[in-house]
């Protein structure tokens, strides 16, 4: 039984990983519905609080590699993280002292969200040339992101993105690497504030990393060659969400009612 558990953790990560690969951002929401209702792990605040930390690792795992990219607004990145950081542990506070069942309730409404956002196309709008400057624009959108994303326990990669794009006009492809720190940080938040009250399961945290990895390894690979299709990708993706999330609410909507 515990082989089992650790190879569907293994196989989870690695599809986690792999539609980070492909699609981006939006991998990420996959990992507490995995953990949850694949690998069979509870609580469900246990499952919000590992994923946080294999959310954040290989978040960082993915800003490391883009260093030297040159895709990176750096200013724009420490500014978004520091921000967001202090509304991750706002919201990852707020998230422990609620029903855990409540929590992934809410969480399928805003899965269904993320699907619906990742299929809206996000265009840079002109603004100055010190666009990544915009103090207040961005502290902002940093800390409603940051507030989400440790409520929900995921990096909220998919809502950095376009939180970047539409607070600084900085072109997509900057604002997918930009991202990768606040998502690793907003992560790494979340972990920390579970871990004290020992929240986290960490085998499952490492196994699901390790198939992250390697799922998101190739992943960037069949992105490469995958990225004519890039429109059908998010759009199939989305629809994978929208599942995903009518089966969350399916299943925290019985527990909440056998809990009544």
């Amino acid at each position: 039984m515990i082989m089992l558990r650790d190879t569907l953790a293994l196989l989870s990560g690695a599809l986690s990983g792999f539609s980070l690969g492909v699609v981006g951002g939006g991998g990420s929401v996959l990992a507490t519905p995995l953990l949850l209702y694949l690998v069979g792990l509870a609580p469900a605040h246990v499952a919000i609080g590992t994923g946080a930390v294999a959310v954040s690792v290989n978040a960082y795992v993915s800003f490391f590699s883009q260093i030297g990219s040159g895709r990176i607004r750096w200013r724009a990145a420490v500014l978004f993280a520091l921000i967001g950081t202090i509304g991750a542990f706002i919201g990852s506070t707020l998230g422990k002292s609620l029903n855990g069942d409540k929590i992934i309730f809410l969480f399928g409404f805003a899965m269904v969200g993320i699907g619906l956002t990742m299929l809206r196309p996000i265009h840079a709008e002109k603004m100055d040339a010190d666009a990544d400057t915009r103090f207040s624009t961005i502290i902002l959108a940093a800390l409603a992101v940051g507030l989400a994303a440790g409520f929900f326990g995921i990096g909220g990669g998919v809502l950095v993105v376009p939180g970047l794009v539409l607070a600084t006009g900085m072109p997509m492809i900057n604002a997918v690497a930009t991202s990768l720190l606040a998502v690793g940080t907003f992560g790494l938040t979340t972990a920390i504030n579970y871990a004290v009250s020992g929240l986290i399961d960490w085998r499952i945290a490492l196994e699901f990393i390790l198939g992250g990895i390697m799922g998101g390894f190739l992943g960037v690979k069949a992105a490469y060659f995958l990225s004519r299709y890039k429109g059908a990708l998010n759009k199939a993706f989305s629809l994978l969400i929208f599942s995903v999330a009518a089966y969350v609410l399916f299943r925290s909507g019985q527990s909440l009612v056998n809990v009544q």
